[in-house]
């Protein structure tokens, strides 16, 4: 592993055919004249479950936000199962399988669970209980509780309907901005199984993390995000044993 590689990387089983993301050379800001990513690289393909770390203001939910469409994209492409989907509405994306959980406001708390995954499918509300069945075998919990509000929940309860939610419109990869944020350990260590399952039942997932060593415990590759750039890139475990990366940012990136 290496800065942006020399080395020769390390190619899974499912690095094979045509990425489901591909996120090439993207400068992208906010504000005219900001860039906060530049010439940000980033692949995913089926079934993969990736994570991206890095300090505070690295660029990593920018990066989340950009394929999204969310940020203004100056440069660069990104492209899903090949087809460049650069600068498209959230609407379009959502259309062509792509969901967001964002780390905050993530559930409509005045609404049920049931009618807060009713929302993730407005697209396509004839499908809804056939993907309520699929969500409900992923989460059990949300079966037994699809009246109850959502804003009775706790943050990792919310964390849950916000990830079913945006699985009902049965996406081809799934962004996941810090799912871990705000919860004690013990829910933390849950919302990473949550992440896990939810890439077991087939779903290729892009997880942005604070809590770095956990986040490369779980996931096939990482990427390390710096100035907003991906400085690093490996394999969860390369990158948990690779002392730039311990030196750098693993000492101060969550435990």
């Amino acid at each position: 592993m290496t800065e942006s590689s020399t080395a020769t990387p390390f190619v899974s089983p499912a690095q094979t055919g045509t990425p489901v993301v591909k996120v090439e050379n993207i400068t992208a800001g906010y504000l005219p004249g900001v860039n906060i990513l530049t010439d940000c690289n980033l692949t995913a393909y089926q079934g993969e479950l990736i994570g991206i770390i890095g300090p505070n203001g690295a660029g990593k939910s920018t990066l989340l936000k950009a394929i999204f469409g969310q940020v203004k994209i100056r440069s660069g492409a990104v492209e899903r199962n090949g087809e460049d989907i650069t600068g498209l509405r959230a609407n379009k994306l959502v259309g062509k399988g792509v969901g967001f959980v964002p780390q905050t406001n993530n559930v409509f708390p005045s609404l049920t669970i049931a009618e807060n995954l009713q929302m993730g499918l407005y697209q396509k509300p004839k499908l809804y209980h056939e993907r309520l069945a699929f969500v409900t075998s992923v989460f059990p919990d949300l079966a037994k509780r699809l009246p109850q509000r959502a804003g009775s929940l706790s943050g990792g309860e919310r964390q849950m309907v916000a990830m079913g939610r945006a699985l009902m419109i049965d996406p081809h990869v799934l962004l996941l901005d810090e799912p871990s944020a705000g919860l004690s350990p013990v829910r933390q260590d849950e919302a990473f199984l949550r992440v896990s399952e939810v890439n077991r039942a087939g779903v290729t997932c892009i997880m942005v993390e604070q809590n770095a060593r956990r986040c490369l415990q779980i996931c096939d590759r990482g990427y390390v995000l710096d100035h907003g750039h991906d400085a690093y890139t490996g394999t969860g475990r390369d990158l948990l044993n690779d002392p730039k990366v311990i030196g750098l940012y693993l000492g101060t990136l969550g435990t």
